[in-house]
């Protein structure tokens, strides 16, 4: 179920640092945007007030604690070693997603029952919301079987939720929309770059658990 402690250190940091190689567009449009300097910035980090104030936010608990740790574990450290042993990682990595963006498809209930939009646009918006999150679920599911352990999908869960989608509508009405987008492509093409050797199984302790249930390992467990 990917929980020890062999490899912890490294399964902290390095997923968590591809997702943000990911996201560098969007991240540098919030530091453009952001009125607060890098000392500001880091005073409030350290800041106890900060996270007090966090800790007793219901939402923020939900969205960067509660959901993050939840979903992970049901569907990356409980469904990933069920479906290995089945089918391959390679597939499992496809498969589990699935379930995974079925699983937010509530939100369409919660739409229709209190009239937020037409029929279609909430169809259309949970078709969407099924898309990305199974493609998270798939990289998420990736991360979980290279690395063996669960705190790495956790964490970039909780970014991920933290940063939402990026708003590309909004980076392209931004007046230094040229800077941003160089940003954008740069992070995809440093995230394909990076994708498999930060996730090498030699950081994590070979072999990881996940692989050890399949007979067929392939090149996703080395």
């Amino acid at each position: 179920m990917g929980i020890r402690l062999e490899g912890l250190i490294p399964a902290i940091i390095l997923p968590l640092l591809l997702t943000m190689v990911l996201f560098l567009g969007p991240l540098i449009q919030l530091a453009m945007d952001c009125p607060w300097g890098f000392i500001d910035g880091m005073k409030v980090v350290v800041d106890p007030c900060f996270w007090s104030l966090c800790l007793s936010d219901m939402r923020w608990l939900r969205n960067q604690v509660v959901a993050p740790l939840t979903e992970e574990l049901v569907f990356r450290a409980c469904m990933l070693p069920m479906l290995v042993p089945c089918a391959g990682p390679s597939t499992a990595i496809f498969t589990c997603p699935l379930f995974f963006g079925v699983a937010h498809f509530h939100h369409v209930i919660e739409l229709l029952r209190f009239r937020q939009g037409t029929v279609s646009g909430i169809f259309l918006s949970a078709v969407f919301q099924f898309s990305y999150t199974a493609v998270f679920g798939a990289y998420t599911a990736f991360i979980f079987i290279r690395t063996g352990h669960l705190v790495g999908p956790v964490l970039c869960h909780s970014f991920c939720n933290y940063m939402g989608f990026p708003a590309l509508n909004t980076a392209l009405d931004h007046s230094q929309r040229l800077t941003i987008l160089f940003f954008y492509g740069l992070g995809v093409v440093l995230f394909l770059l990076l994708i498999f050797p930060m996730t090498d199984p030699h950081f994590y302790g070979l072999p990881t658990p996940v692989c050890t249930l399949t007979s067929t390992p392939g090149s996703i467990c080395s």
